[in-house]
C-alpha cells in the first residue's frame, strides 16, 4: 500500500510539473507573440507611409487639395490596415483625413492635431512633400500601436492553454480521488485492529489517574471494547450522509496520525466524546452535527460515535482548554435543542495526551469512561479524564 502510495504521489508530482510547465510556456509565448506583434506593426506603419507619401507626391504635382488630391487620399487611408489619420500641411494651412471622424484628430485653435491615445503609437511618422511651386508642404500620420485583431487571437489561443493545463490537473486530481478511497478504506480496517491484550495493559496504570469532577480513581473497564464501527453500511466517502461529519471507522486511524504529529512536535492533543441525550430522529442529529462543525471550526476532524454521539479530536489544545471549549460548546447545544428540564441534554467526556506517548485505542478508552461518568454523574454533565505524566511514563518503563 505504501509502494502505491508513493506511486501515486509521483505521478501527481508529475502532472503538477507539466502543468506548471504548461501555465508557464503559455504566459512566454503570449509576451513573445504580442512583442513581434507590436514590433510588426511599426514595420507595416512605416510601409504604409512611404506609399501614401508616395501617393499624395503623384497626386499633387496634378493639383494639390483639389477634390481629385482629396478622394486619393481618402481612398489611399482606406485601404491602410495600421495608419488611422493624415495631416497635410500647404502654403494655405493644414487639412486633416480620418478612418474614424474624432477619434484620432481634434481641433487646437482652428488647426488639426492628433489625439493622443494609449492605443496609438509614439513613433513619429513626418515626411515633407516636395511638390513644385508648394512651399512648406509636408505630411505627418498617427498609427495603432497594435493589431487589434492579432492581440485578441493571442490572447485567445493562451486562454486555451491555459484551460488545458486546468483540464489535466482536474482529472488527475480525479483520478488520484477515485482510486484513493478503496484503499484509505483499507488502512482504516487495519489500524482500527489494536489488540485487547494492550488495552488490558495500560488499563493496570489506572489507579494512578483521576477523574477532574471527582476525587475517586476511576476503573477502566478491558471488558468493554471501544466502539470502533457504526450501525451503518460500510463507510464510502470521506463523510457519512447521515450527518456530515466522518465515519466512525475512521476515527482511531485519524486519531493515531494526529497523536504522532502531535508527539512529533511535543504539542498537546484533546479528545472529545460527546452524547446527545435527547434527540429523537437522525434529522436532529444532522442539524447537532452541523451545529459542533460550525462551533470547532474543522469538518475533517469530526467523526460520528455511537448512535447520536459526536468525536472531536483537537489537536495542539490541552486538557483545560478543551474543557473551556467543551463547556461553551454545552451551552450553545442546550439552549438550541430541546431537554427534559432538570435534565442535560448532553453529556461530554475528554482525555488528552498531556505529554504521554500512547495510541489512539488508549486515549478513546479514557475518554469513553469520562463520558459514562458524566452519563451517571448527577452534579456534573462534562468531566474529564486527567493522568499524572510522570507516574505514566513510570508504567510505560516498568513494562518494557
Amino acid at each position: 500500500m505504501s509502494k502505491k502510495n508513493r506511486s501515486a504521489s509521483g505521478f501527481g508530482a508529475f502532472i503538477a510539473a507539466i502543468c506548471i510547465i504548461i501555465y508557464i510556456f503559455a504566459l512566454v509565448q503570449a509576451a513573445v507573440r504580442i512583442y513581434l506583434s507590436i514590433d510588426n506593426c511599426k514595420g507595416k506603419a512605416e510601409s504604409e507611409f512611404s506609399r501614401i507619401t508616395a501617393v499624395a507626391l503623384q497626386a499633387g504635382t496634378q493639383g494639390f487639395m483639389n477634390d481629385r488630391f482629396i478622394e486619393q487620399m481618402k481612398n489611399a487611408l482606406s485601404s491602410s490596415a495600421i495608419l488611422e489619420a493624415l495631416i497635410i500641411t500647404g502654403p494655405e494651412g493644414e487639412y486633416a483625413f480620418e478612418r474614424e471622424q474624432g477619434y484620432a484628430i481634434t481641433s487646437i485653435n482652428n488647426s488639426p492635431r492628433f489625439i493622443n491615445r494609449f492605443s496609438f503609437s509614439s513613433q513619429t511618422y513626418y515626411k515633407p512633400l516636395p511638390i513644385q511651386d508648394l512651399r512648406n508642404a509636408n505630411i505627418k500620420a498617427v498609427a495603432r500601436a497594435f493589431d487589434y485583431n492579432e492581440i485578441l487571437r493571442i490572447l485567445k489561443e493562451t486562454l486555451l492553454l491555459i484551460l488545458a493545463g486546468f483540464a489535466i490537473a482536474f482529472f488527475t486530481m480525479l483520478l488520484q480521488m477515485l482510486i484513493g478511497k478503496p484503499e484509505k478504506v483499507q488502512q482504516t480496517v487495519y489500524n482500527t485492529a489494536d489488540t485487547k491484550q494492550q488495552v488490558e495493559r495500560d488499563s493496570k496504570e489506572e489507579n494512578k489517574n483521576h477523574f477532574t469532577a471527582k476525587e475517586e480513581t476511576p476503573k477502566l473497564s478491558v471488558e468493554k471494547e471501544i466502539p470502533l464501527k457504526s450501525d451503518e453500511a460500510d463507510p464510502k466517502g470521506l463523510y457519512s450522509p447521515r450527518s456530515n461529519i466522518g465515519w466512525q471507522e475512521y476515527i482511531s486511524d485519524r486519531l493515531n496520525s494526529e497523536l504522532h504529529r502531535c508527539s512529533s512536535t511535543e504539542n498537546d492533543l484533546t479528545l472529545v466524546l460527546a452524547e446527545f441525550i435527547d434527540l429523537k430522529n437522525d434529522e436532529m442529529y444532522k442539524q447537532a452535527a452541523e451545529e459542533a462543525a460550525s462551533f470547532f471550526l474543522s469538518r475533517d476532524l469530526l467523526f460520528e460515535y455511537g448512535k447520536y454521539g459526536i468525536a472531536v479530536i483537537l489537536p495542539g489544545i490541552d486538557l483545560d482548554t478543551g474543557i473551556s471549549k467543551s463547556e461553551r460548546f454545552y451551552q450553545r447545544i442546550t439552549e438550541k435543542f430541546p431537554h427534559k428540564e432538570g435534565k442535560p441534554g448532553i453529556c461530554i467526556g475528554l482525555s488528552s495526551r498531556s505529554g504521554r506517548l500512547l495510541n489512539a485505542n488508549r486515549l478513546t478508552l479514557e475518554t469513553r469512561e469520562a463520558l459514562e461518568k458524566a452519563k451517571h454523574d448527577p452534579d456534573s454533565s462534562i468531566i474529564a479524564f486527567k493522568s499524572d505524566p510522570e507516574k505514566y511514563r513510570a508504567f510505560i518503563a516498568s513494562q518494557s
